[in-house]
């Protein structure tokens, strides 16, 4: 690994092959990596061959994956975590990178299951990588060197944003960004349903939503304007949407956000120290 200075040529392991799993290699490849320094791994033997088939990747074993390439990315549960280090620990060729998008996994957890000074980056990602539109951060071990970092990025690149936060904010992460799409797609049925009660089609009333949040999403992007100023740009005094964000501030939605998110980085920290 260490003569390899191009990323480009770098094997890369997938073990899973899950949502996650499969939103990365389907990423990489549309980033252009070689289909031959790819190999995916995964239980559901069907649907990693699938996969395997699909991009033109190796499928392999999860001991087998890890022994050969020089960039292991961990993508299995977190609860499953422990059993697949164990499974690989032997197998991790030095001077490797591990990288692992399990929530609540730490960088110590990792460092203290594979060999001593293996170069690990802990990677909150989310699902909106299906789409190439996935906000990831990304946090370094103390083995783990700018290189390191600069391939973990490339990787996740591949399929949307990169952040670089130290580890100390990743339960937080895990609450906005990791566990956000939810929150958003529970807004949206909200809506939609309303959109129904009030007498919509249930087709027309999704339209309407999904463009609404599309273009409300376009809009903090393309404009940097703060939420507040946009909101207030569609309240007019005495109107439709005041009342409506009355019934919400009533009914103590912004709290229930906050509160809900909070309960998410506690359950990142249970996570991460082993109280699945």
């Amino acid at each position: 690994m260490a003569e390899q200075t191009h990323s480009g040529s770098k094997t890369v392991a997938i073990l899973g092959a899950g949502v996650m799993g499969s939103a990365l290699l389907a990423g990489l490849i549309r980033s252009g990596r070689d289909a031959a320094d790819l190999v995916i791994t995964g239980r559901n033997v069907e649907r990693t061959q699938e996969l395997a088939g699909r991009y033109g990747v190796r499928q392999m074993s999860n001991v087998d994956a890890a022994k050969g390439v020089d960039t292991v990315v961990l993508v299995v549960k977190p609860q499953d975590m422990g059993a697949l280090l164990a499974e690989i620990r032997d197998q991790v060729r030095p001077g490797a990178l591990v990288v692992s998008l399990a929530a609540g996994i730490t960088t110590a957890f990792l460092e203290a299951n594979l060999p001593a000074g293996t170069a690990v980056v802990r990677v909150m990602p989310n699902t909106p990588a299906v789409v190439d539109e996935g906000m990831a951060a990304i946090s370094p071990g103390q083995h783990c060197d700018e290189v390191h970092l600069s391939e973990a990025e490339e990787l996740l690149r591949s399929c949307g944003k990169v952040l670089r936060i130290p580890e100390k904010h990743l339960d937080a992460v895990t609450a906005i960004s990791g566990s956000g799409p939810a929150y958003i797609f529970y807004v949206v049925e909200a809506m939609i349903e309303a959109g129904v009660l009030l007498g919509m089609p249930r087709t027309t009333s999704t339209d309407l939503v999904v463009q609404t949040l599309y273009g409300a999403a376009t809009m903090l992007k393309e404009t940097g304007q703060h939420p507040t100023v946009l909101r207030e740009q569609v309240s007019s005094p005495g109107g439709t949407t005041m009342a409506a964000v009355r019934q919400l501030d009533n009914h103590k939605v912004r709290a229930a956000f906050v509160t809900a998110m909070e309960a998410a980085a506690e359950r990142s920290k249970q996570l991460a120290s082993g109280n699945v």
